[in-house]
């Protein structure tokens, strides 16, 4: 070492890396990113580019390690783009916003601070009174996926899931129609000298829009079936194509789902759980081997004879009929479906960064307060309130007497 390199050494004339200067302000939100617990789900709600923005506009992000995983996501991405690395649960959840993609499960109420915001899906036919007893004894403000609203009343987060649902959903049944879990060995679609496969679809929202492109494009017979002409109007005009629509009719639903060789259920429940629309009687004159995919079963299914399965086991056979009710099918393509999360929750943290925090936000924004279920130890769903025999108050009250 030469001398001057030791008088600049001692003298601390050595150059030194500047930490990138970062805003911060009191209105910096503080968000954690668990690792999902809940079996085969796979997706987180930000992504390391949306984490890096968020860093940028003075906020702190903790992210378990593993949580990107799934999604494809690795540990060094998201501390590269400037969040906090957890190696335990209970750090996440020290966070004062958690953000994540199942309900909370027992040992997660477990680590949950008092007093924060918890914003994932619901799933509420999976839950029962016990988890908003939970909720409300933490005074915890739970946001909930499916109610959240956009400016122009729609549902971001359905709409997103569903894109991804009905781009999907074909596919499985064209894997399970082949020989590959014992189907019935047919193509999906058609070629020339065979019909085409048979296909009925309950209801016309985005998921069979998205659905129905994909079928027609493999050569499949296509029909519709929803409660409401509006919405097959709708579905027609957003398809662009000539396809047959009904209003649901017993007899004709029944000598549809009859010839049907696949059956998918995606009407939605307006409040609530989902509509039944197909018997058992119904399901047992179906042919061997066919199949029916219930998209709606998150919200108790719009088939009698459907039961909640899993990615691990998706399907059973009911009278001869392959059933394939997994709840989360966005998960099959988890780093897809983490990109659209969180597309629509990277806008909302930075609005709610500037408004001055979830309640500001939810004051100032009605769409946003549709998406809240549960503020500060009361329920403020009446749906839910009444389900389970619980008391409620309405949110802008309860707002209203704070500000």
């Amino acid at each position: 070492m030469t001398g001057f390199e030791e008088l600049a050494k001692q003298t601390a004339l050595y150059p030194k890396e500047a930490p990138l200067a970062v805003k911060t302000s009191k209105n910096s939100l503080l968000i954690g990113l668990p690792k999902e617990v809940s079996l085969q789900e796979s997706r987180i709600a930000l992504t390391p580019e949306a984490v890096a923005i968020l860093v940028r506009n003075g906020h702190n992000v903790i992210v378990e390690k593993g949580a990107g995983e799934g999604a494809k996501f690795a540990d060094n991405e998201y501390s590269e783009a400037g969040a906090q690395i957890a190696y335990s649960p209970k750090e996440v959840y020290d966070a004062n916003l958690i953000l994540k993609i199942e309900p909370l499960l027992d040992g997660e109420f477990e680590h949950v601070k008092p007093n924060s915001t918890v914003i994932s899906a619901l799933n509420l036919p999976a839950l029962e009174r016990t988890f908003f007893e939970k909720l409300n004894a933490k005074n915890i403000t739970a946001i909930g996926y499916e109610y959240i609203e956009d400016q122009a009343g729609g549902l971001p987060v359905i709409r997103s899931m569903s894109e991804i649902a009905g781009s999907t959903v074909m596919l499985i049944a064209g894997e399970y129609l082949s020989n590959v879990d014992n189907g019935r060995g047919i193509i999906l679609g058609g070629i020339t000298g065979i019909p085409p496969t048979k296909v009925v679809m309950l209801g016309a929202g985005t998921v069979n829009e998205y659905a129905i492109r994909t079928a027609l494009g493999m050569g499949a017979d296509v029909k519709v079936f929803d409660k409401y002409l509006y919405k097959l109007q709708r579905l027609k005009y957003a398809v662009g194509m000539h396809i047959y629509t009904s209003i649901i009719d017993s007899d004709t639903l029944a000598e549809a789902i009859e010839r049907a060789d696949v059956v998918i259920g995606a009407m939605r429940a307006e409040d609530g759980l989902s509509p039944v629309v197909v018997t058992e009687e119904m399901v047992s004159r179906m042919k061997p081997d066919s199949i029916i995919i219930d998209v709606a079963i998150d919200q108790g299914g719009n088939f009698e004879t459907s039961r909640m399965t899993t990615h691990k086991n998706p399907t059973f056979r009911h009278h001869d009929v392959l059933h394939y009710c997994v709840p989360n099918i966005a998960a099959r393509v988890s780093r897809t479906a983490s990109m659209a999360l969180s597309n629509i929750f990277l806008p909302f943290l930075l609005e709610t960064g500037t408004t001055g925090g979830i309640e500001e936000m939810m004051y100032a924004n009605r769409w946003f307060m549709k998406g809240v279920y549960a503020h500060k130890g009361t329920l403020t769903n009446a749906y839910i309130a009444r389900k389970f025999n619980m008391r409620f108050k309405d949110l802008e009250l309860l707002l209203a007497a704070r500000f």
